[in-house]
């Protein structure tokens, strides 16, 4: 079959590579007819998350059709069965996975011991990304091997196309859990750094849950644009100041909740010092990620209000101003998304109408063209915001 296979630092090719087969009785093999690239793909391009190895499949947003069924799926899927795929593996009978904890499955990560060692812990097992997290081949492929997949399943019912529910394999709950993190109330406004996929999905949840206003924050004419249409209001930070906007949209008072969509590589000008801080240290290797979006977070939100990240951090940060965050008595809620906690509502909004998150698609594609739409992404051309590729 063909995949997206990483070959190395921002080399991607779509090879010939062997057809998977089912390994476990859970199993079942699904023809991918949709799939996407993730700005967290990007990370992965970049090779900023360790331990991803050349002939590695990427990607981790797909759907499609059951072709094969393992002999312990006992009847929750059958051959010809329409399916999303999370992005979060799920066995459905640990401790976590009985609190509705996906990202934190006790058992689906292959490789826990190894990664739990390297970063104290980590998640579940995840489709299409580092061998930390279990190294499962991912879905940017013509088929694809779904472990535990009577648990790690969405069934699609009859007459909703590919493009309105591929995407509650990951960044619609992602967006819709970093909105509900915020325990939104309504006289709230809500503050989310980043309007790419997930910031989207951020901005149309935080107004459906009821939030008396939105702001999106970004630097691309292309997704502040889709903000705004999505009923936010928009603030360019290479235009004006982020701090001094939220307070004028507050009365002073800051934003009561605050959303990270960036995480990890966050882009600010390189007039303010904290950037040109944040770039040395990672050059050399004395920090991972770059928080600049957290710290002003924690400079803006107002006193006792709530920091939601959904932004994915891989390692070390710096310069982060607890002191003023415990002062102002900030509560934090992180983590990746537990898909399957938010996937039964979603699809019900979907199907009456509330949302359809095939808004945010600007590129489709063959999967042979892959190569290419990840230099498109990263690059932002041709007002790119979201890739779908067909196999």
């Amino acid at each position: 079959m063909r995949a997206l296979v990483w070959h190395g630092t921002e080399d991607i090719r779509c090879d010939e590579v062997t057809d998977p087969e089912i390994e476990d009785p859970r199993d079942v093999i699904v023809k991918v007819t949709s799939c996407a690239i993730c700005g967290s793909d990007l990370h992965l391009y970049h090779n900023l998350i360790p331990a991803i190895l050349p002939g590695d499949i990427m990607g981790h947003e797909m759907m499609g059709e059951v072709v094969e069924v393992g002999s312990g799926v006992n009847g929750a899927l059958r051959k010809g069965d329409r399916i999303v795929v999370p992005f979060t593996i799920i066995c459905g009978e640990c401790d976590q996975c009985k609190r509705k904890n996906f990202s934190v499955c006790e058992r689906t990560n292959r490789n826990k011991n190894i990664a739990d060692k390297a970063f104290g812990h980590t998640t579940a097992g995840l489709f299409g990304y580092t061998h930390l997290t279990g190294g499962y081949p991912g879905g940017q492929a013509e088929y694809v091997r779904v472990p535990f997949a009577d648990a790690t399943h969405i069934k699609v019912p009859v007459g909703l196309s590919d493009e309105r529910v591929l995407f509650l394999g990951d960044i619609l709950p992602t967006g819709w859990q970093a909105a509900v993190q915020c325990e939104i109330e309504p006289s709230d406004t809500v503050a989310i750094w980043g309007c790419g996929p997930v910031g989207q999905m951020a901005i149309r949840s935080a107004i459906l849950l009821g939030a008396k206003q939105v702001v999106g924050i970004d630097c691309l004419p292309e997704r502040l644009s889709m903000a705004g249409a999505g009923g936010a209001i928009t603030i360019n930070f290479l235009e004006e100041s982020v701090v001094e906007r939220l307070n004028e949209l507050t009365g002073g008072n800051g934003p009561d909740k605050c959303v990270d969509a960036i995480g990890m590589e966050s882009h600010v000008s390189f007039r303010q010092p904290d950037t040109v801080y944040d770039r040395a240290k990672q050059m050399m290797l004395m920090e991972s990620d770059r928080p600049h979006v957290l710290r002003e977070m924690i400079y803006v939100c107002r006193p006792a209000g709530v920091i939601s990240i959904a932004g994915v951090y891989s390692g070390l940060v710096d310069k982060i101003p607890m002191g003023q965050a415990m002062n102002k008595g900030l509560t934090f809620r992180m983590g990746q998304t537990h898909v399957n906690r938010w996937t039964d509502d979603l699809m019900r909004r979907i199907e009456e109408g509330q949302i359809d998150p095939s808004f945010v698609i600007t590129h489709t594609a063959g999967l042979e063209q892959g190569p290419e739409m990840y230099k498109i992404f990263r690059d932002k051309q041709d007002s790119c915001v979201k890739v779908v590729l067909k196999p």
